[in-house]
């Protein structure tokens, strides 16, 4: 099956895309294109996805990060070895023309970033903890010291999980509205003492709050929708022994 990556007309003319599951060589639970190298899907099949995918992006590899939901941003400027040891970061930078810069993710957010005018790109992972952390914040900084501008970054939200699936606690409400008040804008009622998180709807606001004038979301909600995404939250629903990651990849 031919990949067939969602991309946005935002980030044109930089080559992009939000991969989906379909088009690759794992099966079972892991049907498709996972391109986790932390699943335990045969090592072999992962590999295979990941050559699939930079084979569509026109190189021979995909420079990866060890995510850590944390805020942390490496800059890259040369090529992975497959045997280099992954910086432990969730976002990569680059204005090093043909490298690959990719994100894993499963519910959290993929975000892509682009200054096609200064020469420079980042991916960054998302998740709730990287979001409230500043790991958005922490990427625009990193691509302004390499040349970029504010005002001409876009940024695109891949597939993520969406407010009517994304159930939460009262703690994890606290955790939000302790550090922002204006935070409970992001939650609706539930049922009982539950919440509903628009986690989306945070990484929007963050990215305008750092003064992205063009970013949007895909619009694509990876629990909903198990024919083309992978899902932690699903997976766990499904009481499943694990489950793929999807990338998302950007170069210049």
């Amino acid at each position: 099956m031919t990949l067939d990556p969602i991309t946005s007309d935002l980030l044109s003319p930089v080559a992009h895309g939000f991969f989906t599951r379909q088009g690759g060589a794992s099966s079972g639970i892991f049907e498709g294109l996972n391109c986790g190298l932390g699943s335990s899907d045969l090592r072999e099949a992962v590999m295979l996805n990941r050559t699939r995918v930079a084979d569509a992006m026109g190189a021979d590899s995909l420079v990866r990060m060890h995510q850590i939901h944390s805020a942390e941003v490496a800059v890259i400027d040369a090529p992975q070895a497959a045997d280099d040891a992954a910086p432990r970061a969730d976002a990569l930078v680059t204005a090093t023309p043909g490298l690959v810069l990719s994100v894993l993710t499963a519910d959290c957010q993929p975000v892509l970033f682009a200054d096609p005018e200064a020469g420079v790109v980042a991916a960054a992972h998302a998740g709730w903890r990287g979001t409230l952390d500043g790991v958005l914040d922490a990427t625009v900084d990193t691509m302004e010291s390499l040349g970029a501008k504010r005002d001409q970054i876009r940024a695109v939200i891949g597939p993520s999980i969406s407010q009517p699936a994304y159930e939460v606690g009262p703690e994890f409400h606290a955790d939000f509205t302790d550090k922002d008040p204006e935070f409970a804008r992001f939650f609706i009622a539930g049922e009982g003492d539950r919440f509903l998180f628009d986690l989306p709807g945070l990484g929007l606001a963050r990215l305008r709050a750092l003064g992205i004038k063009a970013a949007e979301w895909t619009r694509h909600c990876t629990y909903a929708d198990p024919a083309l995404f992978y899902s932690y939250r699903r997976t766990t629903h499904a009481r499943e022994a694990d489950y793929g990651r999807l990338v998302a990849c950007i170069r210049l």
